[in-house]
């Protein structure tokens, strides 16, 4: 038994799906006579060249022809169709791509068709030919006999040699939308007897990735170990893929700030045997549909998503700010790397859950400036009504609405501990590599309110010295808001070196301290 992708191909111009603006070229070039000797098919795997190059010489070979609307039956059209006519030579360039291969076209070509019009070569991944593949080419696609025709297809454009780009006419294929995808798949499955719900064609659709070929296959897969009765359950397994109750479900509890809910909701997923990998893949193609609609205003037309799929996602995008989303597809940016380096996305993927429903928890300059767009957006929302009479106010006063004042971030002296080395005096040596260097050797040691006290251990008290010079106050003050959100004043104290401080391998000597100085103070040496 034949596979379905092939038993549903098409056969004639009328059945192609998607490409309607290439198909009409075609049938009017065919109508007027006017059929170039070179075409140049490109575009993704499974969109169908190799489908309606066949078509095309049908529509050249048909008895009834030259016509676009070949009767399919006649002798041609089916040695056409079942890739056994003398006339239509398929090639896959993949393994003929030699100049050896390219000589026996060029020895052949001079003979007359066998029984049609003209004689069609189909050369598929044609950007696999050799350069001298190419060249050898050339002057035949220039200048062929008037019964030859090529039609080269290729998925990689940018690898056909612009000379041979320059002599044919070029056709850029599309990836089909979701509807297309799952109205073929509907018409497969009803004439193949296949019970299956249309939410379930829409996860098949949508899994092949704008292939006709993939989703056909995969149908024909699942027909196969279902017994002809899918359900979305039976394709969820298959596929490896994640319900999308799965994905609105996780974005809900980032909206609610439930580290401990997604948290659980991800060891829920695991047991159930989801691959966490595929389920990181997943929701970023889902804050990607988030991210557009929130920056378009709505859901566009391309989104391989159903209609009640699209109100959901104009919902959850009211909900979820634009600084969550950002933030979140940064982060689990990481999982994906770690996942081409054959690491476990798991752990990546619970810390992005919490470090965006607890940004407190995260001292990283991006954390930040993610806290301080949050804070900022608070800040600018109107406060609640007080109930009440409402005074009067003549025409030319205007209502005045009371703000309400963001708080500043909670900050504990742990998380500046941590920070410290990490982040704090990197943001301060972006402004002055001297006086990072100076901070390096103190760390912080008591933080009351707004005033942080850091410490320098007995043998640094020329570091103290020179980080209590005016000159560099704004420019701490500037990293530590930078870091922290909060303005805070430094102190300095001397106490003890930390045991975990990294010593040098040598105390600095003369020259560095004079190097040091010389630095900070923006002093030159005298000469006697």
């Amino acid at each position: 038994m034949a596979a379905l992708y092939r038993k549903y191909r098409p056969q004639d111009f009328d059945e192609v799906v998607g490409q309607e603006a290439i198909v009409r070229t075609l049938k009017n070039a065919i109508t007027s006579g006017q059929v170039r000797q070179a075409y140049l098919f490109a575009g993704p795997r499974g969109t169908g060249k190799t489908s309606l190059a066949r078509i095309l010489a049908k529509g050249l070979n048909c008895v009834q022809g030259p016509t676009p609307t070949p009767d399919k039956v006649c002798n041609p059209c089916v040695t056409i169709a079942n890739g056994t006519s003398l006339d239509v030579i398929e090639m896959d360039a993949a393994s003929q791509r030699g100049i050896d291969d390219i000589r026996e076209i060029r020895e052949r070509v001079v003979l007359q068709p066998a029984e049609g019009r003209y004689k069609v070569y189909i050369l598929d991944e044609a950007h696999q030919l050799t350069d001298a593949a190419w060249n050898a080419l050339l002057k035949l696609i220039e200048e062929p006999p008037p019964h030859l025709v090529f039609v080269f297809c290729t998925t990689d454009l940018s690898k056909v040699l612009p000379t041979v780009r320059s002599r044919c006419q070029t056709f850029v294929f599309a990836r089909p939308r979701l509807p297309e995808l799952v109205r073929l798949l509907r018409r497969v499955a009803d004439g193949e007897d296949i019970q299956v719900p249309d939410q379930a064609l829409a996860l098949v659709a949508r899994g092949a990735r704008g292939s006709f070929r993939d989703a056909v296959s995969t149908l024909d897969q699942l027909a196969s170990a279902t017994e002809n009765e899918i359900t979305v359950q039976s394709v969820l397994q298959l596929l490896g893929a994640v319900e999308e109750e799965a994905l609105f479900r996780l974005c809900d509890l980032v909206v609610d700030r439930d580290t401990a809910g997604a948290l659980t909701f991800v060891e829920e997923l695991s047991e159930q045997g989801q691959d966490l990998g595929r389920l990181v893949v997943d929701l970023l193609e889902h804050l990607r549909h988030l991210m557009l609609v929130q920056h378009m205003g709505e859901v566009p037309d391309t989104l391989p998503v159903t209609e009640e799929t699209r109100e959901r996602l104009r919902a959850q995008a009211n909900q979820l700010g634009e600084a969550t989303v950002i933030r979140l597809v940064d982060l689990l940016a990481v999982a994906v790397e770690d996942m081409r380096q054959g690491g476990d996305p798991r752990l990546p993927l619970e810390l992005a859950l919490v470090k965006v429903t607890r940004p407190g928890a995260d001292l990283s300059r991006e954390s930040l400036s993610y806290r301080l767009e949050q804070l900022e957006t608070r800040g600018h929302v109107p406060s609640a009504p007080v109930p009440g009479p409402v005074p009067e106010t003549s025409a030319e006063q205007a209502p005045v609405e009371a703000v309400a004042t963001a708080a500043p971030p909670s900050l504990e002296l742990e998380q500046l501990q941590e920070a410290w080395q990490r982040t704090i005096v990197p943001a301060v040596e972006e402004r002055s590599i001297p006086a990072a260097s100076v901070l390096r050797e103190a760390h912080p040691a008591e933080l009351a309110g707004d005033t942080l006290t850091v410490e320098f251990p007995a043998s640094a008290a020329f570091h103290r010295q020179l980080a209590e010079e005016p000159k560099n106050a704004t420019l701490r003050a500037d990293a530590l808001y930078e870091v922290t959100g909060r303005h805070l004043g430094l102190a300095f104290a001397e106490g003890e070196a930390r045991a975990d401080a990294v010593e040098d391998d040598e105390p600095a000597g003369e020259e560095k301290i004079l190097e040091l100085v010389k630095e900070t103070l923006d002093a030159h040496e005298r000469e006697d």
